[in-house]
């Protein structure tokens, strides 16, 4: 893939509305991608769109929102059509300009968002658009064989990665099960009502104020659990992963990311909406062996959701790309 995966970044448009994501907190991996993809080092930079395998369009929802949305934001005007026009009207440009969206109706390809605003509820790009979505919700949409799941990284100003890999051997792990953020969504409200601050082993509290607290916290637990909020993705699978804590994934409908390589039950632990109250049993059912093996795995993965600039081999922006280039092969112009 290395060798001869090739993709073409459009070029027309001016930056805020394209060419422009973030690139730090929690939408952060929208702007990692982009730049990549725009900096003239990556390999799979495609130098004409005649060699070029897939087409990448270079919006970002995150960013129209903030430039769109916010300054003006209330319920009135949060209509997701002004984003549509937005997007609707870039891809006009590059179809009025080129052959390629035409000759494949787009299923050659893609955006990358956190969000999934840009073809949820438009159906001309919803057909045969590949969507790379931390938000990969097969309730609403999502289609594993040709979207494309794609980890959600929290990333501070001048960090690339969540934390420095590391956290404690699994002898100095005092805490079962941690679980630290905000009461939203579903799930969330059914996780605190049952164990907020009912449990010494399962500790479930509200967001901390200081992230290193956080990060501290979670090192030192040998599970940590990662609940879907009003979205189904969370940066705490790939936080967790990073200190060496297993992840508990408590959510619905959730396509997984990298799951055309990575067998997810080999270092995670999954509990099911229903059994929220029972994870205490679970967790402590875990034996030792089993828990060392799934600790073991947790770190043999950590290189796979590692954020590097400039991109290196199995790290998280070339499994992007490998999912990329996986779904491409099964596009015939």
């Amino acid at each position: 893939m290395v060798k001869r995966f090739k993709i073409w970044t459009y070029r027309e448009g001016e930056r805020p509305l394209v060419h422009r994501a973030p690139m730090t907190n929690i939408y952060s991996i929208e702007g990692q991608f982009l730049d990549e993809m725009e900096s003239g080092k990556s390999p799979f930079r495609a130098q004409t769109p005649e060699e070029a395998h897939m087409f990448y369009i270079p919006v970002s929802v995150a960013s129209i929102i903030h430039f769109i949305y916010q300054p003006v934001l209330t319920k009135k005007d949060y209509d997701r059509g002004r984003l549509h026009r937005i997007v609707d009207d870039y891809v006009g440009i590059v179809a009025g300009k080129y052959p390629y969206w035409n000759r494949s109706q787009g299923a050659d390809h893609f955006v990358v968002s956190c969000h999934d605003w840009v073809s949820k509820d438009n159906p001309k790009f919803y057909s045969k658009l590949i969507r790379v979505l931390c938000n990969a919700n097969t309730s609403e949409g999502f289609r594993p064989a040709r979207d494309a799941s794609l980890p959600e990284v929290f990333l501070d100003y001048g960090r690339l990665g969540p934390v420095q890999p590391g956290g404690s051997d699994p002898s100095n792990r005092t805490t079962l099960a941690f679980f630290s953020g905000g009461i939203h969504g579903h799930i969330r409200r059914l996780l605190f009502e049952r164990w907020h601050g009912k449990d010494r082993d399962v500790q479930v509290i509200e967001r901390l104020p200081d992230r290193s607290i956080y990060m501290a916290r979670m090192a030192r637990a040998k599970f940590c659990l990662c609940p879907s909020g009003h979205e189904v993705a969370s940066p705490r699978i790939v936080e967790a992963i990073s200190v060496g804590c297993v992840p508990v994934l408590i959510s619905r409908n959730y396509s997984l990311p990298f799951g055309e390589v990575l067998d997810w039950s080999e270092f995670t632990v999954t509990v099911t909406v229903e059994r929220i109250g029972e994870i205490k049993a679970i967790l402590g059912g875990v034996s030792e062996e089993r828990y060392l093996e799934l600790f073991r795995r947790v770190k043999g993965v950590r290189r796979h959701f590692a954020v590097n600039r400039p991109a290196r081999p199995y790290d998280l922006l070339h499994m992007v790309l490998h999912s990329l280039w996986l779904r491409r092969l099964n596009v015939r112009l």
